[in-house]
């Protein structure tokens, strides 16, 4: 039975497979996070996931087809603002619109709790050096030749899996 070295470096390797407000906010909260406390850290972006690595963020929230997501008031008297406001999916999906209202509301929250947004969130892992990975083949499968964020290298699962983050560290 090998232990682990205690003075190895921590290590993190994240996978962002979706690009929606709520999906995107993980990665970069555990990304900062670990490095903030000297973590190397890697996000591997793929699939719907590789909008996130776009110089202009474009995230949203859909709360259709997400029975877990209430809908909360960021304004308003306490009462108001702590009602579950549980919208049919056949609101959702009829009233022009909604989607945008649901981002706006989830962004407004996220302020007034002093939650990062996601764009502050990502300039902070690049400040701490985490390496964001987006996926070359999910660019040539989607078709996808727009500009990534300068600080992203392209790659495929092959460099990710060989980053030094991927690797377990243990002594015999």
């Amino acid at each position: 039975m090998s232990k682990s070295d205690p003075n190895a470096p921590k290590r993190l390797a994240l996978i962002a497979s979706k690009g929606t407000l709520d999906w995107a906010y993980p990665p970069f909260i555990l990304a900062s996070a670990a490095g903030a406390m000297g973590w190397e850290v890697a996000i591997f972006f793929t699939f719907y996931g590789l909008t996130l690595l776009k110089p202009e963020l474009t995230a949203a929230v859909s709360p259709l087809g997400n029975p877990a997501m209430p809908m909360k008031m960021p304004f308003g008297p306490e009462g108001f603002q702590n009602i579950n406001w549980s919208m049919p999916n056949l609101l959702m999906a009829n009233v022009p619109g909604f989607e945008s209202v649901a981002t706006g509301l989830m962004k407004q929250t996220f302020k007034n709790k002093g939650v990062a947004s996601i764009e502050e969130l990502r300039e902070m892992c690049m400040d701490l050096d985490v390496k964001m990975i987006g996926c070359q083949m999910t660019m040539d499968v989607f078709g996808f030749k727009k500009r990534l964020h300068q600080a992203c290298e392209i790659g495929g699962a092959a460099m990710f899996l060989n980053m030094p983050q991927m690797r377990m560290c243990s002594s015999s």
